[in-house]
């Protein structure tokens, strides 16, 4: 085969163009029956719909072209290699962490300054973003941290629909925010340099994205303060007594100050990905330096690092690839069905036809194109933010290209408004369905409904706030500079107005 057939050249299908979005149909009809329908949490799942979307989707090419159809999936597989090496490597530091349970310094800190109502609410939201900054994984700290604070919390007289969505909030947080997250690796992954080779490096994205988290979970914070207290499970005598009491044994129970200490490693690996602009000397040094703190202290042992158990391999090393096969697996699924809608065209034609539209005569209005088009499609999916910033991520990289912004600007752009208000719609939302999950199981506390944790979720609209003002006042706005380097003004060839 010749080279435009590999890339899946002149790909067509019976019916034309419009039917090579039938994987994307049928990928996004697995969304909802597992995440939604069954409830059923599993990234291996989703891939499983890929495959079977792209094995469905093949029927319906044109006489002639079943070859070329594989030839763009292929094409599209290839693109995601570097994702996937990056998600396995920081798969292990993601571990490390969570073999370190940091949380348990956090029970202790909060147990010290001895926090309640809608002080322990913020202290939740603040103690679980740097808990999900420092793992990288937002339902991973959902699952780690809800059996921990809630219950303590909704004792300690906080107001338990607003506790909930503290701690959804702040895993979500540290999802858009991590050097080591999935979603901001695949926002990086997704947006190319036009004026040199290469993606957008993790490091630069995270830190210029860092002033809107920064400035988002301030101001979180601050309300999760006023309107976080006023809970009726620890009022009055109850709160004194035997409420009091049970959310001191609960906490007493999940706390080791010396955790902590793992602060250090997470801290380092963060300053160096922000000044290497290279993950993988980050992540090198932060395991290195956090294995050897770990086992200092006490926190890790041998058997912690590597190990076998009843015949399996344990430790954290593989561990952290095992917890990176399903993402892994389902972006490279995903890819595949990019890459057949880039070889029938679909992507140029959705790009062209976004352009061409009024929102596309100015900068501005490319980026609340953007926001649209990310926002629709982490709604269409459940809120998996990483299926949908895989599956956007491509045409959002096209239309940010033929404005000038820089791929730092659109992976910002992508990942915050993934990760922002769409979260919250009840019923379309899988942060929203596991917190009401998680809320579950205590006899003091009648679990949650959906549009009270949804409520509750203050950091995920007040994000979508100061993006929203970034994007109509033009804050934090660059462009690509001659070398790839950003810059504050378009060349001649960007529409700002």
């Amino acid at each position: 085969m010749n080279k435009e057939t590999n890339k899946g050249a002149g790909l067509e299908f019976r019916g034309g163009w419009g039917m090579a979005f039938v994987p994307v149909a049928i990928f996004l009809f697995f969304c909802v029956l597992y995440f939604i329908v069954f409830k059923a949490f599993e990234m291996h799942a989703l891939a499983m719909g890929a495959f079977v979307a792209l094995m469905v989707g093949a029927v319906f090419v044109q006489k002639g072209h079943y070859e070329r159809f594989w030839d763009a999936v292929y094409e599209g597989v290839k693109e995601a290699v570097p994702i996937a090496v990056l998600l396995f490597v920081i798969g292990i530091f993601s571990s490390m962490i969570k073999a370190a349970n940091i949380s348990s310094g956090f029970v202790w800190l909060a147990d010290l300054l001895n926090v309640n109502g809608g002080l322990f609410t913020a202290f939740t939201f603040l103690a679980i973003c740097i808990i999900s900054t420092a793992t990288g994984s937002s339902i991973g700290s959902m699952f780690t941290c809800f059996p921990i604070f809630y219950p303590a919390g909704v004792l300690l007289g906080s107001n338990p629909a607003v506790l909930a969505g503290a701690i959804v909030s702040a895993a979500i947080f540290g999802d858009n925010l991590a050097p080591i997250s999935d979603t901001t690796i695949i926002s990086a992954g997704t947006q190319e340099y036009t004026k040199k080779e290469g993606l957008a490096d993790v490091g630069g994205c995270v830190a210029s994205r860092l002033k809107y988290s920064l400035v988002a979970g301030s101001i979180s914070f601050v309300l999760f303060w006023i309107f976080g207290g006023g809970g009726a499970a620890g009022t009055g005598a109850a709160g004194s007594g035997a409420a009091g009491i049970e959310a001191a044994e609960i906490l007493a129970g999940n706390m080791n100050r010396v955790s902590l200490v793992m602060l250090i490693p997470v801290g380092v690996m963060l300053a160096a990905a922000i000044k290497t602009r290279n993950i993988y000397k980050a992540i090198t040094v932060g395991i290195v330096l956090g294995t050897a703190t770990g086992l200092a202290f006490g926190i890790l042992s041998f058997g912690d690092i590597i190990s076998v158990v009843d015949g399996t391999p344990a430790g954290f090393l593989t561990d952290g690839i095992g917890s990176m096969m399903a993402t892994v697996t389902l972006v490279l699924s995903v890819y595949g069905i990019m890459g057949v809608l880039a070889g029938a065209g679909a992507l140029e034609r959705i790009t062209n036809a976004i352009l061409g539209s009024k929102m596309g005569r100015t900068v501005r209005g490319a980026e609340i194109a953007m926001m649209l088009g990310i926002s629709l499609t982490t709604l269409l999916f459940g809120g998996v933010t990483s299926a949908s910033m895989t599956t956007f991520g491509k045409v959002q990289n096209e239309i940010g290209k033929r404005v000038g912004l820089h791929p730092y600007r659109r992976a910002n752009l992508l990942d915050g408004f993934a990760n922002a208000i769409v979260l919250t719609v009840p019923f379309l939302s899988v942060f929203v369905f596991l917190g009401a999950l998680l809320t579950k199981g205590y006899d003091f506390i009648e679990p949650l409904s959906l549009t009270q944790v949804s409520g509750g979720m203050i950091y995920c609209v007040v994000l979508f706030l100061v993006l929203l003002f970034s994007v109509i006042t033009g804050w934090g706005r660059q462009y690509e500079g001659p070398q790839g380097q950003p810059v504050s003004k378009p060349d001649s060839a960007a529409r700002e107005f």
